[in-house]
């Protein structure tokens, strides 16, 4: 009798273990880097002339944006967008920072970006720093950019990596979002994270 209680006992106990659930899977629409060891942190200045680094946003999911002023189509069609999914957010959108990265620093100046970014939307960010800082930048996030000629030494572009980036409330790289997909998929994404 007590070898046949100890084998309930057991069996109850194992029964236990299997109701016991893991936190659900988050299923996003874009590219998810939980885990990687990269975009880890950097130090630049803010459009009001703030030194600010990823601990600043800490407890807001913060999107990454790496582009340019000057940019004739992926920047603002991206920074648009972003506007767009904070109308969407509602009230959530105040846990989310959208902060555009210059790959630019020669023409993309504290001033001009005070007026580009905000012009999106007030709560964004501009972020720059000097050439050594922002190539240091972009390393650290994998972001390609290379400077293209134009007609006259200062009607040049800019090509760079067309997407952005996205942590979670503890500072953690989460997402990459592709450009041009529309609102709904980040949208989707960040509600996920924030919930």
């Amino acid at each position: 009798m007590k070898k046949l209680l100890s084998l309930l006992a057991f069996a109850l106990l194992l029964a236990g273990c299997g109701q016991q659930s893991a936190a659900p899977k988050l299923e996003f629409k874009n590219t998810d880097l939980t885990g990687l060891d990269y975009a880890r942190d950097f130090a630049l200045t803010d459009h009001t002339g703030k030194a600010r680094t990823l601990a600043d946003f800490k407890g807001k999911l913060v999107v990454m944006f790496f582009g340019y002023t000057q940019c004739p189509d992926v920047c603002p069609t991206t920074m648009a967008e972003m506007a767009a999914v904070m109308k969407e957010l509602g009230p959530l959108a105040e846990q989310v920072q959208v902060a555009f990265v210059t790959v630019d620093p020669e023409r993309d100046t504290q001033a001009l970006l005070a007026q580009y970014v905000p012009a999106f939307d007030a709560r964004f960010i501009g972020l720059y720093g000097d050439a050594a800082a922002t190539a240091k930048v972009a390393k650290e996030f994998k972001v390609f950019y290379a400077k293209v000629p134009g007609k006259t030494a200062g009607s040049y572009t800019v090509d760079h990596t067309a997407g952005s980036y996205v942590f979670d409330r503890k500072g953690k790289i989460r997402l990459f979002i592709r450009h041009g997909q529309g609102t709904a998929p980040i949208v989707h994404d960040l509600k996920q994270l924030l919930s």
